[in-house]
């Protein structure tokens, strides 16, 4: 299986690892995003295996790989919600602050420092596998999605979410974000790596998954806060499922 690995990409989260739970720092605008990401994912994972949403927690059971993990910040909230997280990363950084950050927390997650393509080698299989802002630093991303693909049980369910390949997210997500506003660290994202909507299901379809979602999540500079919806100009999700075994 072909690696997707960017080792400059990996190099340069090992540089800022230390500050993934620092929500004033590097990853300021993640932390703002979590909460929108987590509803999402929350209600994606309910209404594919129909979960009871009035139980607590509701993602008992579900198995979930998070690739690109990163600090946990994903798994974190996920992990209390009942699912059985393994946070999956090739930044040996990342990984360290994470298991710290769970260990801090009495939380019980499996980090792996790896690949993905580590991990699906090993022929492990997941309900569920998320790739959030993952795809856009990837060197192949459709053997990416394949590889996320082929880390799916039967009937799993993939998430990822990415940024657009648009004027809007050129304007917002690189120009306002890395140089206006200092969100994030110069060169953070290159915009030519970006994909549309369409671009993503495309490969997502090509490789046998049948799309299920497609959503937008948008920054209101006045609320200071992020909200799902339909406009996907800058920041996107899309969910996807692998059909079930006959």
């Amino acid at each position: 299986m072909k690696n997707t690995l960017d080792k400059k990409e990996v190099d340069r989260f090992d540089i800022i690892a230390e500050y993934w739970w620092d929500r004033d720092g590097e990853f300021k605008p993640l932390h703002k995003l979590n909460p929108t990401r987590i509803l999402y994912i929350r209600e994606q994972f309910i209404r594919h295996f129909g979960c009871d949403r009035t139980l607590h927690p509701p993602l008992k059971s579900l198995a979930i790989a998070d690739i690109g993990c990163g600090g946990g910040l994903i798994a974190e909230p996920l992990t209390r919600l009942g699912a059985r997280m393994t946070g999956i990363d090739p930044s040996a950084e990342s990984i360290e602050a994470a298991k710290r950050h769970a260990r801090l927390g009495h939380l019980d997650i499996e980090y792996i420092h790896a690949t993905a393509e580590d991990v699906a080698a090993s022929e492990r299989k997941f309900d569920g596998v998320l790739a959030l802002e993952v795809i856009e630093h990837a060197s192949d991303p459709h053997a990416f999605v394949e590889v996320c693909k082929s880390l799916l049980k039967p009937g799993g369910l993939l998430i990822m979410s990415t940024l657009n390949r648009t004027a809007k997210s050129f304007a917002l997500g690189i120009v306002a974000a890395e140089y206006l506003l200092r969100w994030l660290p110069r060169g953070t994202h290159d915009w030519s790596r970006f994909l549309t909507p369409d671009e993503l299901e495309a490969m997502v379809t090509q490789l046998g998954l049948t799309p299920l979602d497609r959503s937008g999540a948008t920054y209101n500079p006045i609320t200071d806060d992020w909200s799902l919806g339909g406009d996907c100009g800058v920041n996107y999700f899309i969910s996807a499922s692998l059909p079930p075994s006959n």
